[in-house]
């Protein structure tokens, strides 16, 4: 009997640790986001950046461009940046801020508000996340090849491939962090070997890390997880039913604020992570 209470104990004691985290919703723009994909929290500047794709996420239509909303949603200027294609994935290097644009990586320079730099990568089809270590290497995602590209000086090689549902990336350290591989968050270390950290519900769009191994791990569908590093994982956010996508999600660590673009709905949320 002792044996069986302590069984029952630990298995409680599990669940109070894991079961710990909500989001609580604080803002919501307006529909006025015409296909927003990524959003890229900058609390210095006090600026978000929200890729707009237009009117489709694979056309080379040059309606696609960059966003700028302060920290409490309100519109600073959609035109920040234009004339792109259906721009998704946002990642900030020093005063570049490096977009993932179909078949290009568009490197922009944030104080002048220009695009800088256009890379063609080469074999490309629908280039999707983006991400730049602490040492300006840059990473991208090309979800329909299944590769990960790499960039060093502007140029661009094979860094993984044959990776089913490659999609959202971030830079760690020596480590590169993937949603991929079907339906799981995975590691690649500096030999580029892949380690499972998770198992999920469903695909992957964006990750972002909470601190203590952990991350937030949002699906395209409509649900954010919570990802331990023990490999668990509970949901914090379910909006399949009022069909409100969560793409490539954004976090302020410091405020522990998720921004979350929202797709078809067009339009970006703010939710506070207890």
């Amino acid at each position: 009997m002792n044996k069986y209470l302590s069984l029952v104990f630990a298995m409680l004691v599990g669940l109070s640790v894991n079961a710990q985290h909500k989001l609580e919703k604080i803002w919501e723009t307006d529909s006025i986001i015409n296909l927003p994909e990524s959003v890229l929290p900058d609390t210095k500047a006090g600026v978000l950046y929200v890729s707009i794709m237009g009117n489709s996420a694979d056309a080379k239509d040059g309606i696609g461009g960059v966003g700028k909303l302060d920290m409490n949603g309100k519109v600073i200027n959609l035109d920040w940046v234009t004339g792109l294609n259906s721009p998704k994935g946002l990642a900030i290097h020093g005063n570049k801020l490096y977009v993932a644009d179909i078949t290009d990586v568009v490197v922009i320079d944030i104080p002048k508000g220009k695009v800088e730099l256009t890379i063609p990568i080469a074999g490309s089809a629908f280039l999707n996340d983006i991400t730049v270590s602490d040492k300006g290497v840059v990473y991208v995602s090309d979800s329909r090849t299944k590769k990960i590209h790499q960039i060093i000086n502007n140029k661009d090689v094979v860094y993984l491939e044959n990776i089913d549902g490659v999609n959202g990336l971030k830079a760690i350290g020596a480590d590169l962090y993937i949603a991929g591989g079907g339906k799981n968050l995975l590691k690649a270390n500096a030999k580029k070997d892949l380690i499972k950290v998770a198992g999920l519900p469903n695909g992957g769009d964006g990750i972002e890390p909470i601190g203590n191994g952990d991350f937030l791990f949002s699906s395209w569908g409509g649900y954010i997880y919570y990802v331990f590093a023990n490999g668990t994982s509970e949901l914090l956010l379910d909006t399949h039913l009022e069909k409100k996508n969560t793409a490539d999600i954004g976090y302020d660590p410091v405020k522990k604020i998720v921004y979350i673009p929202t797709f078809f709905k067009k339009s970006i949320m703010a939710y506070q992570l207890k």
